[in-house]
């Protein structure tokens, strides 16, 4: 049985990369970068553990794709090692950043190779360059570019890292307490993604996939009088609106589960539940907002949307071309890509009686092309 852990870090908010992706869900194909990187290390090696460290939102969606580990990171990197080491059970830890993420094999195995060697075996390259420490030069042979995956005896890390001093990676840490470090032939392989331009440097990614996902999305509201209605975000000029604990925006709740459908993000009720008081009378076009946000950061773009309300009352059809504008604006796409049907129930059931109105939605995504940027 192996006795060494993987520790995927992957917890920051990208800020340096510049996109609506975090660059964790960029898509090689129909992997997103973080699985991708798990994979790539589980070709290589066996390992007991494989823990994934990253924001407590992104976690809720994760497990959908693998059944690995997942701890939630905290506000650095250190932060966030130091809540995945707690799991570790194992007597070596390898540490990588998922943003290293065409990591050769090779180099992987030298690290595995060397574990007995020193208290942390660490990749490096040597410099080519001449360097300058402010105004004067500096001897290149004495200097080394650090890289990750660093493996540790998880005991040693553990101790290291019990300490109010940020170190920005292990074998810092490690060589503050006084410990061994030793050095193994990094690769140029483990370059880096750390903003838009270093993705031309990774030949191991390829462009995403260029399938369509679509959802369904379905909800029903009853009326009630003294209400406000809303109806895609447009204010429907009646004396009643809908019973629910949102504002009751039936078309838009009806939108966002297509959207999340779509992705395979779950549902509304998971993402924004009724028995949190914080939604207690939400504007949904807050939720629907907020909602694309998170559709943008897990990789994709909205495609188009097409919508049915069915409702014998109110009548909509002076409203239509106002809901298109206004669903339009919050999905951030082509007014032409929205469409608003709107029918009634032939005065039958619920809705036939005018007791309420229900919607249908259907919602495409496509995975966010990287390689355009």
């Amino acid at each position: 049985m192996s006795d060494i852990t993987l520790v995927l870090l992957g917890a920051g908010s990208s800020t340096r990369f510049k996109s609506p992706v975090k660059k964790q869900w960029i898509y090689n194909g129909e992997v997103p970068l973080w699985l991708h990187v798990a994979q790539r290390f589980e070709k290589t090696a066996d390992f007991r553990q494989i823990i994934v460290v990253s924001s407590k939102e992104e976690i809720a969606y994760m497990p959908y794709f693998a059944d690995y580990q997942f701890v939630e990171g905290g506000d650095t990197r250190q932060d966030s090692l130091s809540n995945a080491i707690k799991e570790v059970k194992t007597s070596y830890v390898l540490v990588s950043d998922i943003a290293r993420c065409c990591i050769d094999a090779a180099m992987i195995q030298r690290i595995i190779a060397a574990k007995e060697e020193a208290s942390c075996i660490v990749p490096a390259l040597k410099v080519v360059d001449t360097l300058y420490l402010q105004d004067l030069p500096i001897d290149r042979e004495e200097v080394k570019i650090i890289q990750t995956p660093q493996l540790s005896k998880t005991a040693i890390l553990k101790v290291a890292l019990q300490t109010k001093t940020m170190f920005t990676d292990e074998s810092s840490a490690i060589k503050a307490l006084g410990e061994t470090i030793s050095f193994v032939e990094g690769s140029s392989l483990a370059h880096k993604l750390t903003t838009i331009e270093d993705l031309a440097k990774l030949p191991c990614l390829k462009a995403p996939s260029s399938k369509t996902r679509t959802g369904f999305g379905m909800d029903i509201h009853p009326f009630q009088n003294g209400k406000t209605m809303m109806l895609c975000g447009v204010k429907i000029d009646v004396d009643f609106g809908f019973k629910a604990h949102s504002d009751g925006d039936v078309a838009i709740h009806a939108l966002i589960d297509a959207l999340l459908g779509a992705a395979g993000m779950g549902d509304i009720g998971e993402l924004y539940p009724d028995t949190d008081q914080k939604y207690a009378g939400v504007d949904s076009k807050l939720l629907l907002k907020d909602t694309v946000a998170k559709i943008k950061a897990f990789g994709f773009e909205i495609g188009n949307v097409d919508m049915t309300i069915v409702a014998q009352a109110p009548k909509l059809m002076p409203y239509k071309s106002q809901m298109r504008k206004s669903i339009a604006t919050m999905l951030d796409i082509k007014q032409h890509l929205v469409n608003i049907k709107a029918t009634t129930a032939e005065n039958l059931g619920f809705v036939g009686r005018k007791e309420g109105v229900t919607v249908h939605a259907v919602a495409n995504l496509t995975y966010f092309d990287w390689k355009t940027l």
